[in-house]
C-alpha cells in the first residue's frame, strides 16, 4: 500500500483555504470587537459559516479520498475526485465572499448565489461519488466476480 499522495495533495489545498478562512474570521472578530458568536454583524456570520461550512465537509472527504486511494492505488478517478471536491469547496467560499452569496435576499451580484450553489451542489455530488467508489472497490474486493 503506497502512501495517499493525491489525498495529501488536497488536504494540503484544503488546510490553506480553512486556515485563510479563519483567519477572516478571527481578523473580522478583532475589529468589530466580538469575541464570541456574532452578535448582530451579519458580515460576522457569514464569515463563520464559509469557514463552519469548509470544517463540516473537508476533514471526512479527505479520510476517505486517502482510504479509497490507498485501496485503489491511485489514479484519476482519485484525482478527479479530489480536484473536484477542492473546486466545489473554492466556489462556496467564493459564494460566501458577499451577503449576497450567503443571504440571497441582500442586493448585490448574484454571481456569488450562483457561486455557492455550484459549491454546495459539486461538494455533495463528489462527496457521493466518492462514496459510491469506496463501496464499489470493497465490493470488488470482497467479491472478485463483482
Amino acid at each position: 500500500m503506497e502512501f495517499p499522495y493525491i489525498a495529501a495533495s488536497v488536504g494540503a489545498a484544503l488546510i490553506i483555504l480553512q486556515m485563510l478562512l479563519m483567519m477572516s474570521v478571527g481578523t473580522h472578530r478583532g475589529k468589530a470587537g466580538i469575541g464570541v458568536g456574532f452578535g448582530e454583524d451579519r458580515n460576522l456570520e457569514r464569515k463563520i459559516r464559509r469557514h463552519g461550512n469548509l470544517t463540516e465537509n473537508a476533514a471526512i472527504f479527505v479520510v476517505v479520498l486517502s482510504f479509497a486511494e490507498m485501496f485503489s492505488g491511485g489514479g484519476t478517478i482519485i484525482a478527479a475526485l479530489g480536484g473536484l471536491f477542492v473546486f466545489a469547496r473554492i466556489s462556496h467560499a467564493i459564494g460566501f465572499s458577499s451577503l449576497a452569496g450567503s443571504h440571497s435576499k441582500d442586493e448585490g451580484s448574484r454571481i456569488f448565489v450562483f457561486f455557492r450553489a455550484v459549491g454546495a451542489l459539486t461538494t455533495g455530488l463528489s462527496g457521493i461519488a466518492l462514496g459510491a467508489y469506496l463501496a464499489f472497490l470493497l465490493l470488488a474486493a470482497q467479491f472478485p466476480s463483482f
